[in-house]
């Protein structure tokens, strides 16, 4: 068994979905706190371009793992190639982002293999010679450090917003990539692949916003919930909420930051009257600039907050607009 680090970046559509950084920067910790070697690989049909743009980061190889099977997604194929991959290789760990496709077919294939997950972790550390993953408990109330009793390989998935994406270090050269075709059985494709699944149009995924305006019990009525959306507007951004306003129904539910909804990683997050339970914080801690405006000088969220304005919302978000309008031209 290799001391070896493989991070398995998710594409969709031809397309590196921006948490992968994220998960890159996880791998590139781990093999600088292990002296373990890093690899990356990138799985489906036609995916050499992104294989291409991993080899810039700082990473030993890149596999660009090809298959005619994978042409669209289906748990099946993709648990079969990467088994077969996996046990050629025999990387000690396995690295993945938390993402929904993940979260589909992770299970099937660590059974598969006879192993074990560590999911949906936030950060990791060493304990002598043991690796340690941390995850959160009970809504976030409690971290707990698990670590692996099987063999290797063991899978470990970060949570969006564990680690910063913009943080993955470029490489001194390019990295060489490494073509591997893999051939599965249409036997054992089991499901039929349907067209991807789209959201309601007025759904929105957060986790792909650079800028989020998100909105507490302080926007006080429904209808102040505009103000917000003027903010989000005029920097681009995507409008969300804590748990209370979508249960209120002020805004659906896909907006909701916090442990019963989105976890989100965006450059600015502006929190606008949010008081800050641990709830809605562990959903939006990946945040690289937390912007905080609160009339209560004790709200928690000001213990995260890089910049913390002790004021009413309704007196700093108007001129803030205008301001904001005025520099854009």
């Amino acid at each position: 068994m290799a001391d070896t680090i493989l991070v398995v970046v998710e594409q969709r559509e031809g397309k590196l979905n921006r948490v992968s950084w994220e998960t890159l920067v996880a791998g590139q910790m781990l093999a600088a706190e292990t002296g373990w070697a890093l690899e990356a690989a990138v799985v489906g049909a036609g995916v050499s371009s992104i294989a291409s743009e991993i080899a810039g980061k700082k990473v030993g190889k890149i596999y660009d793992i090809e298959c005619s099977a994978l042409e669209s997604y289906t748990p099946d194929a993709f648990s079969a190639v990467l088994k077969q991959v996996l046990e050629s290789k025999q990387p000690r760990l396995v690295l993945m982002p938390h993402t929904y496709q993940v979260r589909d077919f992770i299970p099937k294939l660590a059974t598969a293999m006879g192993r074990t997950v560590i999911s949906d972790c936030i950060g990791f550390r060493k304990d002598g010679e043991k690796l340690l993953f941390t995850r959160q408990m009970f809504q976030g109330k409690f971290a707990a450090d698990v670590s692996f009793t099987c063999d290797a390989p063991w899978f470990v998935t970060f949570q969006s917003g564990a680690f910063r994406g913009d943080q993955v270090e470029a490489g001194a050269s390019a990295a060489p990539v490494e073509t591997v075709n893999v051939e599965v059985s249409a036997d054992a494709i089991r499901t039929k692949p349907q067209p991807p699944f789209k959201e309601a149009k007025q759904a929105v995924d957060l986790t792909q916003a650079e800028v989020i305006v998100s909105v507490g019990r302080g926007i006080k009525e429904q209808k102040n919930i505009d103000l917000a959306k003027q903010l989000a507007d005029a920097l681009s951004g995507e409008i969300a909420a804590s748990r209370p306003i979508c249960d209120s129904g002020w805004l659906p539910m896909d907006r909701q930051i916090g442990s019963s909804g989105q976890t989100v990683s965006p450059k600015l997050y502006l929190a606008l009257g949010i008081s800050g339970a641990i709830q809605h914080i562990v959903g939006m801690k990946g945040a690289r600039s937390v912007v905080a405006v609160n009339k209560d000088r004790e709200a928690p969220i000001f213990e995260i907050a890089d910049v913390a304005v002790v004021a009413n919302l309704f007196d700093v978000v108007p001129p803030l607009v205008e301001e904001i309008k005025k520099a854009k031209g």
